[in-house]
């Protein structure tokens, strides 16, 4: 069970890296916006093969169709929350986010970590290792989101030491979810991880595209599907090596 965690741990590490470079490092935005769709490219390589597939696998389509909704649904309900409290473009390299919704942005990090995060405890499940291609598109995915959303919240007005201390809030949650993940699943039926799976599915993928797809396209441009389609590349690659 601890393994969930230290890989939850691993793959939300990169928020870290992601954040330092963004505080650090002047990137323009039209990179960051080819970077963000990188990521989501890898993303939809885990949401198509990882989860849905194996879903169904375990549960049928009407589980994959039940999970899918859920997902979908829960993520777009936080999501509209936090949209109303000023953190509708917390993924923007600009700084597009008003200045006084800093609980706003931290939720908004949770909101968006916690369904890759707990992806990863359940590739735990069945007694097998962590699943390669999942944690990578994860460790990629959320590079891109912790430099766009840490440079934005510092042209915002935040400060270096309150945006890192807010990826460290992040990445601890983010190893609790991996082990929630894996331990309030071990031993269940195949069709409650089935479920479970599809409803990771759907929260990543209306995270995807509520989120992360529109400012890749709004700031890197017609080449951010290029990039869409190299991360997706990359990622199903890394799954076919399993």
């Amino acid at each position: 069970m601890l393994d969930a965690a230290a890989w939850g741990l691993f793959g939300a590490s990169s928020l870290l890296l992601g954040a330092a470079i963004g505080l650090k490092l002047p990137i323009p935005p039209t990179a960051t916006g080819l970077i963000l769709g990188f990521g989501a490219g890898t993303l939809i390589s885990a949401v198509a093969f990882e989860l849905t597939d194996e879903a169904f696998k375990l549960g049928g389509a009407d589980t994959v169709t039940l999970g899918l909704a859920l997902g979908a649904l829960t993520y777009f309900a936080g999501d509209e929350l936090l949209a109303r409290r000023g953190a509708e473009r917390r993924m923007s390299p600009r700084g597009e986010v008003e200045s006084d919704t800093p609980t706003a942005l931290v939720f908004g990090a949770v909101l968006d970590g916690i369904p890759e995060s707990a992806v990863i405890g359940l590739s735990l499940l069945g007694g097998g290792g962590v699943s390669v291609p999942v944690l990578a598109a994860v460790f990629l995915s959320n590079l891109p989101e912790s430099i766009s959303s840490s440079y934005g919240m510092r042209r915002a007005g935040a400060g270096a030491g309150h945006v890192l201390l807010i990826w460290v809030a992040v990445v601890l949650i983010s190893g609790i979810a991996a082990l929630a993940g894996y331990g309030l699943l071990e031993g269940a039926s195949d069709d409650w991880i089935g479920l479970i799976q599809a409803f990771a599915a759907g929260a990543v993928l209306t995270m995807l595209a509520d989120t992360m797809m529109p400012e890749a396209f709004k700031e890197g441009g017609r080449p951010a599907g290029l990039a869409t389609v190299l991360g997706f590349a990359l990622a199903y690659l890394l799954s076919t090596l399993e």
